[in-house]
Protein backbone atom coordinates (compact mmCIF):
# COMPACT_ATOMS: atom_id res chain seq x y z
CA UNK A 1 0.00 0.00 0.00
CA UNK A 2 1.23 3.48 -0.91
CA UNK A 3 -0.17 5.97 1.57
CA UNK A 4 -0.01 9.78 1.42
CA UNK A 5 -0.89 11.51 4.70
CA UNK A 6 -1.55 15.26 4.71
CA UNK A 7 -1.37 16.96 8.08
CA UNK A 8 0.23 19.79 10.06
CA UNK A 9 2.80 19.30 12.82
CA UNK A 10 4.30 22.72 13.42
CA UNK A 11 3.14 23.05 17.05
CA UNK A 12 4.88 20.08 18.61
CA UNK A 13 7.68 21.68 20.64
CA UNK A 14 5.81 20.96 23.86
CA UNK A 15 3.27 18.39 22.76
CA UNK A 16 2.97 14.89 21.38
CA UNK A 17 0.99 14.56 18.16
CA UNK A 18 -0.63 11.10 18.10
CA UNK A 19 -1.29 11.21 14.36
CA UNK A 20 2.43 11.69 13.69
CA UNK A 21 3.11 8.71 15.94
CA UNK A 22 0.47 6.84 13.93
CA UNK A 23 2.34 7.57 10.69
CA UNK A 24 5.54 6.24 12.21
CA UNK A 25 3.75 3.12 13.40
CA UNK A 26 2.23 2.48 9.97
CA UNK A 27 5.65 2.83 8.33
CA UNK A 28 7.20 0.39 10.81
CA UNK A 29 4.39 -2.01 9.96
CA UNK A 30 5.62 -2.06 6.37
CA UNK A 31 3.33 0.45 4.66
CA UNK A 32 4.94 2.85 2.17
CA UNK A 33 4.12 6.15 3.91
CA UNK A 34 4.65 9.69 2.66
CA UNK A 35 3.72 12.64 4.86
CA UNK A 36 2.99 16.10 3.51
CA UNK A 37 3.62 18.55 6.35
CA UNK A 38 5.87 21.41 7.45
CA UNK A 39 9.51 20.64 6.75
CA UNK A 40 10.58 22.18 10.05
CA UNK A 41 8.28 20.02 12.16
CA UNK A 42 10.05 18.46 15.13
CA UNK A 43 8.67 15.13 13.92
CA UNK A 44 10.47 15.20 10.55
CA UNK A 45 13.73 13.54 11.74
CA UNK A 46 11.84 10.73 13.46
CA UNK A 47 9.56 10.19 10.48
CA UNK A 48 12.48 10.02 8.11
CA UNK A 49 14.30 7.65 10.44
CA UNK A 50 11.25 5.37 10.21
CA UNK A 51 11.53 5.37 6.41
CA UNK A 52 8.82 7.96 5.75
CA UNK A 53 9.19 10.30 2.80
CA UNK A 54 8.44 13.86 3.96
CA UNK A 55 7.18 16.55 1.59
CA UNK A 56 7.61 20.08 2.89
CA UNK A 57 4.18 21.46 2.12
CA UNK A 58 1.26 22.84 4.12
CA UNK A 59 -2.24 23.42 2.76
CA UNK A 60 -2.75 27.05 3.76
CA UNK A 61 -6.10 27.70 2.08
CA UNK A 62 -9.23 25.63 1.75
CA UNK A 63 -8.92 25.72 -2.03
CA UNK A 64 -5.31 26.18 -3.13
CA UNK A 65 -4.21 25.61 -6.71
CA UNK A 66 -0.66 25.16 -5.43
CA UNK A 67 -1.72 22.43 -2.99
CA UNK A 68 -4.01 20.72 -5.50
CA UNK A 69 -1.21 20.56 -8.06
CA UNK A 70 1.33 19.30 -5.51
CA UNK A 71 -0.97 16.54 -4.27
CA UNK A 72 -2.12 15.47 -7.72
CA UNK A 73 1.41 15.38 -9.11
CA UNK A 74 2.66 13.18 -6.28
CA UNK A 75 -0.34 10.84 -6.40
CA UNK A 76 0.09 10.28 -10.14
CA UNK A 77 3.89 9.94 -10.12
CA UNK A 78 4.02 7.51 -7.21
CA UNK A 79 0.85 5.52 -7.75
CA UNK A 80 -0.61 6.44 -4.36
CA UNK A 81 -3.38 4.09 -3.26
CA UNK A 82 -4.81 6.11 -0.34
CA UNK A 83 -4.70 9.81 0.54
CA UNK A 84 -5.41 10.33 4.25
CA UNK A 85 -6.22 13.98 5.06
CA UNK A 86 -6.32 15.28 8.63
CA UNK A 87 -7.77 18.80 8.53
CA UNK A 88 -10.37 20.65 6.47
CA UNK A 89 -7.85 22.44 4.24
CA UNK A 90 -6.06 19.19 3.52
CA UNK A 91 -9.36 17.37 2.91
CA UNK A 92 -10.73 19.90 0.43
CA UNK A 93 -7.52 20.04 -1.57
CA UNK A 94 -7.15 16.26 -1.54
CA UNK A 95 -10.70 15.80 -2.83
CA UNK A 96 -10.08 18.21 -5.70
CA UNK A 97 -6.60 16.86 -6.45
CA UNK A 98 -7.74 13.25 -6.85
CA UNK A 99 -10.65 13.84 -9.23
CA UNK A 100 -10.41 11.21 -11.98
CA UNK A 101 -7.67 9.27 -10.19
CA UNK A 102 -8.02 5.80 -8.64
CA UNK A 103 -6.59 6.85 -5.27
CA UNK A 104 -9.00 6.53 -2.33
CA UNK A 105 -9.51 9.57 -0.10
CA UNK A 106 -9.83 8.99 3.66
CA UNK A 107 -10.57 11.81 6.09
CA UNK A 108 -10.10 12.23 9.83
CA UNK A 109 -12.88 13.59 12.03
CA UNK A 110 -11.99 14.66 15.56
CA UNK A 111 -15.14 16.17 17.09
CA UNK A 112 -18.91 16.19 16.97
CA UNK A 113 -21.07 18.88 15.40
CA UNK A 114 -20.72 21.49 12.65
CA UNK A 115 -21.54 19.13 9.77
CA UNK A 116 -24.97 19.13 8.18
CA UNK A 117 -26.22 17.52 5.02
CA UNK A 118 -27.96 20.78 4.02
CA UNK A 119 -24.73 22.80 4.27
CA UNK A 120 -23.12 22.92 0.80
CA UNK A 121 -19.66 23.61 2.26
CA UNK A 122 -19.65 20.20 3.96
CA UNK A 123 -19.57 18.56 0.52
CA UNK A 124 -16.11 20.00 0.04
CA UNK A 125 -14.89 17.93 3.00
CA UNK A 126 -16.30 14.83 4.73
CA UNK A 127 -19.55 14.57 2.73
CA UNK A 128 -17.76 14.75 -0.63
CA UNK A 129 -18.49 11.74 -2.87
CA UNK A 130 -14.73 11.31 -3.34
CA UNK A 131 -14.34 10.36 0.34
CA UNK A 132 -14.20 6.58 0.61
CA UNK A 133 -14.03 6.55 4.39
CA UNK A 134 -14.19 8.91 7.37
CA UNK A 135 -12.18 7.71 10.36
CA UNK A 136 -13.59 9.21 13.55
CA UNK A 137 -11.75 9.60 16.83
CA UNK A 138 -14.61 8.26 18.96
CA UNK A 139 -17.93 6.44 18.62
CA UNK A 140 -19.79 9.61 19.63
CA UNK A 141 -18.17 11.43 16.70
CA UNK A 142 -18.99 8.52 14.38
CA UNK A 143 -22.63 8.36 15.45
CA UNK A 144 -23.05 12.13 15.14
CA UNK A 145 -21.61 12.20 11.62
CA UNK A 146 -23.55 9.15 10.43
CA UNK A 147 -26.76 11.11 10.98
CA UNK A 148 -25.64 13.60 8.31
CA UNK A 149 -23.58 11.46 5.94
CA UNK A 150 -25.22 10.22 2.72
CA UNK A 151 -23.26 6.96 3.13
CA UNK A 152 -23.19 6.26 6.89
CA UNK A 153 -21.45 2.92 6.36
CA UNK A 154 -18.35 4.86 5.28
CA UNK A 155 -18.05 6.47 8.73
CA UNK A 156 -16.03 4.37 11.19
CA UNK A 157 -14.15 4.70 14.49
CA UNK A 158 -10.48 4.28 15.29
CA UNK A 159 -9.53 5.66 18.69
CA UNK A 160 -6.54 7.99 18.58
CA UNK A 161 -3.99 5.97 20.53
CA UNK A 162 -1.46 7.15 23.06
CA UNK A 163 1.52 5.65 24.87
CA UNK A 164 2.09 6.03 28.61
CA UNK A 165 5.80 6.53 27.88
CA UNK A 166 4.92 9.89 26.33
CA UNK A 167 3.85 11.16 29.74
CA UNK A 168 6.86 11.23 32.01
CA UNK A 169 6.93 14.88 33.18
CA UNK A 170 7.75 15.33 36.84
CA UNK A 171 4.94 17.05 38.76
CA UNK A 172 5.34 20.83 38.70
CA UNK A 173 5.83 22.74 41.93
CA UNK A 174 2.77 24.78 42.89
CA UNK A 175 4.53 26.71 45.65
CA UNK A 176 4.85 29.75 43.37
CA UNK A 177 1.05 29.98 43.51
CA UNK A 178 1.04 29.86 47.29
CA UNK A 179 -0.45 26.37 47.28
CA UNK A 180 0.75 24.12 50.09
CA UNK A 181 1.40 20.40 49.81
CA UNK A 182 -1.69 19.62 51.88
CA UNK A 183 -4.03 21.34 49.42
CA UNK A 184 -6.51 19.53 47.20
CA UNK A 185 -5.84 20.91 43.72
CA UNK A 186 -8.19 20.62 40.76
CA UNK A 187 -7.05 21.55 37.25
CA UNK A 188 -9.05 22.49 34.18
CA UNK A 189 -7.07 22.61 30.94
CA UNK A 190 -9.16 24.27 28.23
CA UNK A 191 -9.25 27.46 26.23
CA UNK A 192 -12.14 29.58 27.50
CA UNK A 193 -14.58 29.15 24.64
CA UNK A 194 -18.36 28.93 25.15
CA UNK A 195 -18.52 25.21 24.43
CA UNK A 196 -15.82 24.37 26.98
CA UNK A 197 -18.06 25.32 29.91
CA UNK A 198 -15.43 26.99 32.10
CA UNK A 199 -18.04 29.32 33.69
CA UNK A 200 -19.99 26.22 34.76
CA UNK A 201 -16.93 24.98 36.61
CA UNK A 202 -16.50 28.35 38.31
CA UNK A 203 -20.17 28.23 39.29
CA UNK A 204 -19.51 24.82 40.84
CA UNK A 205 -17.09 26.45 43.29
CA UNK A 206 -20.05 28.31 44.82
CA UNK A 207 -21.26 24.94 46.15
CA UNK A 208 -17.96 23.71 47.58
CA UNK A 209 -17.25 23.89 51.32
CA UNK A 210 -15.84 27.32 52.07
CA UNK A 211 -13.47 25.94 54.69
CA UNK A 212 -12.04 23.14 52.51
CA UNK A 213 -8.47 23.66 51.30
CA UNK A 214 -9.46 23.24 47.65
CA UNK A 215 -7.69 25.15 44.89
CA UNK A 216 -8.74 25.42 41.24
CA UNK A 217 -6.25 25.97 38.42
CA UNK A 218 -7.64 27.33 35.14
CA UNK A 219 -5.09 26.62 32.41
CA UNK A 220 -5.61 27.93 28.89
CA UNK A 221 -6.19 31.09 26.92
CA UNK A 222 -9.10 33.45 27.52
CA UNK A 223 -9.17 33.07 31.31
CA UNK A 224 -8.85 36.86 31.64
CA UNK A 225 -12.27 37.33 30.04
CA UNK A 226 -14.18 40.02 31.94
CA UNK A 227 -17.35 37.98 32.38
CA UNK A 228 -15.40 34.99 33.67
CA UNK A 229 -13.40 37.18 36.02
CA UNK A 230 -16.62 38.62 37.41
CA UNK A 231 -17.88 35.10 38.11
CA UNK A 232 -14.60 34.23 39.81
CA UNK A 233 -14.79 37.36 41.96
CA UNK A 234 -18.22 36.24 43.19
CA UNK A 235 -16.98 32.79 44.23
CA UNK A 236 -16.55 32.04 47.96
CA UNK A 237 -13.17 30.51 47.05
CA UNK A 238 -12.08 33.33 44.72
CA UNK A 239 -8.69 33.56 46.46
CA UNK A 240 -8.08 29.93 45.62
CA UNK A 241 -8.95 30.10 41.92
CA UNK A 242 -5.77 30.59 39.91
CA UNK A 243 -5.92 31.70 36.25
CA UNK A 244 -2.65 30.49 34.77
CA UNK A 245 -3.31 31.20 31.09
CA UNK A 246 -1.44 29.14 28.52
CA UNK A 247 1.19 26.89 30.06
CA UNK A 248 3.68 24.94 27.97
CA UNK A 249 4.14 22.68 31.00
CA UNK A 250 0.42 21.97 31.41
CA UNK A 251 0.93 18.17 31.66
CA UNK A 252 3.43 18.65 34.51
CA UNK A 253 0.97 20.96 36.27
CA UNK A 254 -1.79 18.37 35.87
CA UNK A 255 0.53 15.69 37.28
CA UNK A 256 0.79 17.75 40.47
CA UNK A 257 -3.00 17.87 40.98
CA UNK A 258 -5.44 15.55 42.73
CA UNK A 259 -8.22 15.83 40.13
CA UNK A 260 -9.08 17.43 36.79
CA UNK A 261 -12.35 18.71 35.33
CA UNK A 262 -13.35 19.16 31.69
CA UNK A 263 -16.82 20.76 31.90
CA UNK A 264 -17.52 20.88 28.14
CA UNK A 265 -21.06 21.62 27.01
CA UNK A 266 -20.82 20.14 23.49
CA UNK A 267 -18.64 19.19 20.52
CA UNK A 268 -15.89 17.14 22.13
CA UNK A 269 -13.99 14.39 20.40
CA UNK A 270 -11.49 12.40 22.45
CA UNK A 271 -10.05 15.20 24.59
CA UNK A 272 -6.29 15.11 24.89
CA UNK A 273 -6.42 16.96 28.21
CA UNK A 274 -8.49 14.15 29.70
CA UNK A 275 -6.12 11.55 28.29
CA UNK A 276 -3.15 13.39 29.83
CA UNK A 277 -4.88 13.47 33.19
CA UNK A 278 -5.58 9.75 33.02
CA UNK A 279 -2.06 8.94 31.84
CA UNK A 280 -0.66 10.69 34.90
CA UNK A 281 -3.03 8.80 37.19
CA UNK A 282 -5.06 11.90 38.09
CA UNK A 283 -8.78 11.19 38.50
CA UNK A 284 -10.83 13.04 35.83
CA UNK A 285 -14.29 14.56 36.04
CA UNK A 286 -15.84 14.98 32.58
CA UNK A 287 -19.18 15.99 31.14
CA UNK A 288 -21.05 13.48 29.02
CA UNK A 289 -20.38 15.01 25.62
CA UNK A 290 -18.48 13.64 22.65
CA UNK A 291 -16.00 10.89 23.43
CA UNK A 292 -15.28 11.94 27.03
CA UNK A 293 -17.64 9.31 28.41
CA UNK A 294 -15.90 6.69 26.26
CA UNK A 295 -12.59 7.55 27.89
CA UNK A 296 -13.93 7.55 31.44
CA UNK A 297 -15.93 4.73 32.99
CA UNK A 298 -18.16 6.52 35.48
CA UNK A 299 -17.33 5.66 39.06
CA UNK A 300 -14.44 3.42 38.00
CA UNK A 301 -11.81 5.49 36.22
CA UNK A 302 -13.31 8.89 36.91
CA UNK A 303 -16.66 10.61 37.22
CA UNK A 304 -19.07 11.55 34.41
CA UNK A 305 -21.61 14.35 34.88
CA UNK A 306 -24.30 15.90 32.71
CA UNK A 307 -23.19 18.88 30.60
CA UNK A 308 -23.91 22.20 32.28
CA UNK A 309 -24.60 20.69 35.72
CA UNK A 310 -22.48 22.78 38.08
CA UNK A 311 -23.92 21.09 41.17
CA UNK A 312 -22.91 17.65 39.86
CA UNK A 313 -19.38 18.93 39.26
CA UNK A 314 -19.24 20.28 42.81
CA UNK A 315 -20.50 16.96 44.18
CA UNK A 316 -17.87 15.08 42.17
CA UNK A 317 -15.06 17.35 43.42
CA UNK A 318 -16.29 16.96 46.98
CA UNK A 319 -16.44 13.17 46.63
CA UNK A 320 -12.85 12.95 45.38
CA UNK A 321 -11.75 15.35 48.11
CA UNK A 322 -13.45 13.33 50.85
CA UNK A 323 -12.40 9.88 49.60
CA UNK A 324 -8.63 9.88 48.98
CA UNK A 325 -8.34 6.09 48.80
CA UNK A 326 -11.01 5.77 46.12
CA UNK A 327 -9.56 8.78 44.32
CA UNK A 328 -6.17 7.08 44.12
CA UNK A 329 -7.79 3.90 42.81
CA UNK A 330 -9.67 5.87 40.17
CA UNK A 331 -6.42 7.47 39.08
CA UNK A 332 -4.73 4.09 38.77
CA UNK A 333 -7.67 2.62 36.85
CA UNK A 334 -7.66 5.67 34.58
CA UNK A 335 -4.00 5.14 33.73
CA UNK A 336 -4.59 1.42 33.15
CA UNK A 337 -7.54 2.22 30.87
CA UNK A 338 -5.43 4.40 28.58
CA UNK A 339 -2.93 1.55 28.27
CA UNK A 340 -5.53 -1.15 27.64
CA UNK A 341 -8.10 0.67 25.48
CA UNK A 342 -6.44 3.72 23.92
CA UNK A 343 -2.89 2.79 23.02
CA UNK A 344 -1.14 3.73 19.81
CA UNK A 345 -0.38 0.13 18.86
CA UNK A 346 -4.09 -0.59 18.62
CA UNK A 347 -4.60 2.53 16.52
CA UNK A 348 -1.89 1.49 14.08
CA UNK A 349 -3.33 -2.00 13.60
CA UNK A 350 -6.92 -0.83 13.24
CA UNK A 351 -6.00 1.97 10.84
CA UNK A 352 -3.97 -0.40 8.69
CA UNK A 353 -6.90 -2.82 8.56
CA UNK A 354 -9.35 -0.06 7.63
CA UNK A 355 -7.13 1.24 4.83
CA UNK A 356 -6.35 -2.21 3.44
CA UNK A 357 -10.05 -3.09 3.38
CA UNK A 358 -10.63 -0.20 0.97
CA UNK A 359 -8.20 -1.75 -1.49
CA UNK A 360 -9.29 -5.38 -1.24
Amino acid sequence: MRLLCISSHNDTLNSVRPEAELFIGLAKRGIDVTVMTEGDSVYVPRMREAGIRVIDHRCRRKVSLRSIQAIRKFVKQHGVDVVYAFNNKAITNANLATVGLPAKVVTYRGQTGNIHRLDPSCYLTHLNPRVAQVICVANAVRDDLRKQHPHPERVVTVYKGHDLDWYRDAPASLSELGIGRDAFVVACVANNRPRKGVPVLVEATYSLPADANIHLLLIGSGMDDAKLQKAIAASPMRNRIHCLGHRSDAPAVVASCQATVLPSLKREGLPKTVIESMAYGVAPIVSDTGGSAELVVDGVSGIVVSPGDSRAIADAIRYLHDNPTERALMGKRARDRIHSHFNVGQSVEQTAERLQALLD
